[in-house]
């Protein structure tokens, strides 16, 4: 099984897991929109930026 790391404690925990079994901590999944509007605006504010 794929694995990822607790930010909190360190641990190594299931990939599939929502929370930490050590320390408790809420693993927060980003929604692919959420990925893409941060790309649009960072791209929106580069073009503002050079073209102003």
């Amino acid at each position: 099984m794929k694995k990822k790391e607790c930010p909190s404690c360190a641990m190594n925990v299931d990939e599939s897991s929502k929370e930490c079994p050590i320390c408790g901590y809420g693993f927060v999944e980003a929604t692919p929109w959420i990925k893409y509007m941060a790309i649009f605006l960072i791209i929106l504010f580069l073009l503002t930026y050079f073209v102003l």
